[in-house]
């Protein structure tokens, strides 16, 4: 049987896949398995609950206070939040559990469910396989004034503005800018235009009027389309885009431009080694960034520790080792100083401050990097497990990578939830990554397929 939880928490088409019983069971999963590790720090455990703008994020929170409350944790309802404000919140409230209700960067009819830790951390794996087990478990549940209380703080996101805001010290080091923000009808819809506006940019806010139908529709940081034409038509100085929860964050230039994650990443890492903060400078990516990020950081004398793909395997690194930075291509870019998690609006505001501060634009300060051509080719209906120990294919990815020498890679990755091999080639060229790329995806299809 798959395991539940994904990379990212519990995550499905919502009321078919990820039901109210299914969240009700979860939360009280959570609530047991958290209080026997001893995760609460005495006294009647507390939880902070949070969600982005789907519709279904309204039942599912519903069920989700039912099921803590009724297993004894009182629980503060702090409305519409990004996930890495409501992680940053279950801090700041000493709370002991935070569960976000968010399906980030997917499509309005799924959500998902994950959880906090007290501190704001996301939970261990034999966490996440305990409360799995817990699942349909008969339990002993208390009564009367043993039951949790609910209670709700919608203004508690206000704190969380306040805490991006600081980040960059006095208000209005923002000043002079124009700035495009794509909130993905998201989230992020109010924080994000705050915390410009308070820093002292001038903002022009889109996709910033959530329905609850409309979250990630043809907007935010996985259609960045309209933004482009925004910044160009406003003549504005940068464009942000957002996912639904507001754990990423993209930029174009002046021109429109797309400035992807893996760019965003190295001009952070430079600002802060010429800060002094970036710990053994060294910034955390995934083996997926590209491999003209990988050449800029060498060449600025910045080691690159790379992980598996996912922003948790980022983060492990980076708390394993104190590393200040990190980041995915996709934008989901981790600060520590300020932030548990990525936080898509922290990393919009340092970008923008970076550019005030050098008075470059975004197009010079992107230019550290040059992007390698990338072609990456979803490999279906194959035995995912074969691919990386099959002989042949193994021998194809190592005459690929030599042929291609210092001017490529091969990266051969397994799905982690579908029977997908993916193939990715980089090249000096569009042409021979593409060429590649179909060679390699037609052995692997020939070798392992089901």
């Amino acid at each position: 049987m798959a395991r539940l939880f994904g990379t990212d928490g519990v995550r499905g088409l919502a009321n078919k896949d990820l039901t109210a019983e299914l969240a009700l069971e979860l939360s009280v999963g959570a609530a047991h398995v958290l209080g026997e590790a001893g995760a609460f720090d005495g006294g009647r455990p507390l939880a902070l609950v949070g969600r982005d703008t789907r519709a279904s994020g309204e039942f599912l929170e519903a069920a989700v206070v039912a099921g803590l409350a009724s297993a004894g944790v009182d629980v503060v309802r702090v409305g519409v939040v990004p996930t890495p404000g409501l992680a940053f919140l279950v801090n700041d409230r000493n709370a002991d559990l935070g569960v976000m209700l968010s399906a980030s960067h997917n499509p309005m009819p799924d959500n998902g469910i994950k959880f906090f830790s007290r501190g704001g951390v996301k939970l261990d794996d034999f966490l996440e396989d305990a409360i799995e087990a817990r699942l349909g478990e008969e339990w002993e549940r208390p009564t009367g004034a043993g039951v949790g209380r609910v209670t709700d703080d919608l203004g508690a996101v206000e704190s969380y503005v306040a805490h991006l805001v600081s980040s960059l010290g006095s208000e209005g080091s923002l000043d002079g800018l124009k700035i495009v923000l794509d909130c993905a009808n998201g989230a992020s819809s109010m924080t994000g235009p705050a915390a410009f506006e308070t820093q002292g940019a001038e903002v022009i806010a889109i996709h910033n009027t959530p329905d609850g139908e409309n979250i990630n529709e043809n907007c935010g940081s996985t259609h960045m389309g309209d933004l482009q034409k925004r910044v160009v038509a406003e003549g504005a100085d940068l464009g942000l885009a957002f996912d639904g929860d507001a754990d990423r964050c993209l930029a174009c230039d002046a021109n429109g431009e797309l400035i992807d994650g893996d760019q965003i990443l190295a001009i952070l890492a430079l600002s802060l080694k010429e800060e002094r903060k970036l710990h053994s400078d060294t910034v955390v990516a995934t083996i997926m960034s590209n491999l003209g990020f990988i050449n800029a950081m060498k060449a600025h004398d910045i080691r690159v520790d790379s992980t598996k793909v996912g922003d948790r395997y980022v983060l492990e690194s980076m708390n394993a080792n104190g590393f200040a930075l990190g980041g995915e291509q996709s934008g989901h870019v981790i600060m520590s100083e300020f932030a548990t998690t990525g936080d898509g609006v922290l990393t919009g505001l340092h970008l923008a401050a970076r550019m005030k501060e050098t008075g470059k634009s975004i197009a010079e300060l992107g230019a550290v990097m040059h992007r390698l051509p990338q072609v990456l080719i979803n490999v279906r209906d194959v035995d995912k497990l074969r691919a990386g120990i099959d002989p042949q294919i193994q021998s194809a990815v190592s005459a690929a990578n030599q042929e291609l020498g210092d001017q490529g890679r091969v990266v051969l990755r397994p799905s982690g939830t579908e029977p997908v091999v993916r193939v990715m080639v980089e090249a000096s060229t569009e042409e021979h990554a593409q060429k590649v790329a179909d060679e390699l995806a037609a052995i692997v299809k020939e070798r392992v397929s089901l």
